[in-house]
């Protein structure tokens, strides 16, 4: 499916914007088309394309704000969306927190686009399927997985003079390979702009050698030990902790970086000094778009370095109410690494356990960011720089904020998939002395 025009889009979102009665109006088109192909028992299950284009009319009366959306666009269906949002507006209560729309801004644009993932067909699909089943039958194992790409535009302008508009797209990969017993299981993942670079032929080899080497696993006395947590396994942990990298959480006493007597932790040691997290909307294979829902304009910032806190998320209404200069919400998260691989990390390790991936994971407590979750899909045993045998997966309870006081060493960060919306993660494996593991799992 081919998407309206830039100029198409911007001349319906100012006749939106022309057509509203109320105080402010902003108005945003988004479309997307993602193709996908899921299969499971080495057989394709389901394979589709879904399209959607939608836009969405917010006004404001004073403090008080209507949204409605629609996915017609003649000048009727414009009409009608515009009038619905200032009828639900004029009966909305006066929002307290309310700030104006944006004014114009300037946008530097973000390289979100690639050609080739926005050209990928069913064909292309098909064929990554299959690239993934037939070495699995050939060797006895059985293959389930999900491929998606999506091809992305958005759009927006405000009656305060503020445009934007661009295009972006992803590819996300995942594949749990399974030995034809069920005893053993191994996983894959890849999150990328640019499918150039994708390969499940490549992919799979990962998943098909843990599922081969999780069978037989043995029982390990829960405790503390070293870890080696791959990227997807640490991302994990660490984007759930960036859920307080919030001021507002921070400065109200509600988060791990609440100061005792008030305030926040800017400043102050929080991890060890070899841990920094920057988000950077232009970073290289991360490009995120580069305004936040509001519209503001993302920048290059440092929110953890040398183990300190730097920034904080600040919204507009808080960055408002303590005289802060408000920047757009982060859009990726970038942790600083070494050079040395999962693999290299694992020879230089005389005894302990490498995880492949982390799941289900759940707060235990908000103050301290205390998580609780189980590993899965290839847990094993290191001894002396080598795999030795595969492990019964374990529940852990264990905060980031400790982990990240107790590391090793870093390994080469790698871009990674991790469940939390659109934020693009590049996470380092991680060596870490001291993870609590508390209970066993029978789950492979």
């Amino acid at each position: 499916m081919s998407f309206p025009t830039e100029a198409e889009l911007k001349a319906i979102l100012l006749k939106v914007v022309a057509m509203s009665k109320a105080d402010e109006c902003t108005a945003q088109i988004t479309g997307t088309t993602t193709g996908n192909i899921r299969f499971a028992l080495n057989n394709v299950s389901t394979s589709g394309i879904v399209t959607d284009t939608e836009l969405a009319v917010q006004v404001a009366f004073g403090k008080r704000v209507g949204i409605a959306t629609i996915n017609e666009f003649n000048d009727a269906a414009l009409e009608r969306v515009v009038r619905r949002a200032e009828d639900l507006a004029r009966l909305a209560p006066e929002n307290p927190e309310f700030v104006p729309a944006v004014a114009k801004q300037t946008y530097r644009p973000t390289n979100t686009f690639s050609a080739a993932t926005a050209a990928i067909t069913p064909e292309y699909r098909a064929k990554m399927a299959n690239a993934s089943i037939a070495p699995c039958k050939a060797e006895k194992l059985i293959a389930a997985g999900f491929l998606t790409d999506t091809n992305r535009f958005v759009a927006f302008a405000n009656s305060r003079g503020n445009y934007g508009y661009q295009t972006g797209t992803a590819l996300d990969y995942t594949c749990t390979v399974r030995t034809e017993d069920g005893r053993g299981s191994g996983w894959v993942g890849r999150n990328l702009q640019d499918s150039t670079s994708f390969n499940a032929a490549d992919e799979i080899r990962t998943a098909m050698r843990k599922a081969s080497a999780s069978a037989d696993a043995r029982a390990l006395e829960p405790g503390k030990y070293t870890v080696i947590l791959e990227p997807a396994a640490a991302a994990g942990l660490i984007t759930f902790m960036m859920r307080f990298f919030d001021a507002r959480q921070a400065d109200e006493g509600r988060s791990f970086l609440s100061k005792k007597g008030g305030g926040n932790k800017i400043g102050e040691q929080v991890y060890d000094p070899r841990v920094s997290f920057t988000t950077d909307p232009w970073y290289p294979g991360a490009e995120v778009m580069p305004w936040d829902e509001d519209g503001l304009p993302r920048e290059k910032m440092a929110l953890v370095e040398g183990g300190k806190i730097a920034n904080l998320n600040y919204s507009r209404f808080w960055a408002q109410k303590q005289g802060k200069r408000p920047v757009g919400q982060v859009g990726n998260l970038l942790m600083a690494g070494g050079t040395r691989s999962t693999a290299d990390l694992v020879r230089s390790t005389q005894r302990g356990i490498l995880v492949t991936r982390t799941w289900y994971i759940r707060m235990v407590d908000p103050q301290t960011v205390l998580l609780t979750g189980l590993t899965r899909d290839g847990t094993f045993f290191i001894e002396n720089g080598q795999i030795k045998y595969p492990l019964k997966n374990f529940r852990f309870n264990e905060s980031p904020v400790i982990m990240l006081n107790n590391i090793d060493e870093l390994g080469k960060p790698v871009r990674v998939s991790a469940d939390e919306g659109d934020m693009v993660t590049v996470i380092p494996p991680m060596k870490l002395r001291d993870f609590t593991f508390t209970s066993l799992s029978d789950a492979v």
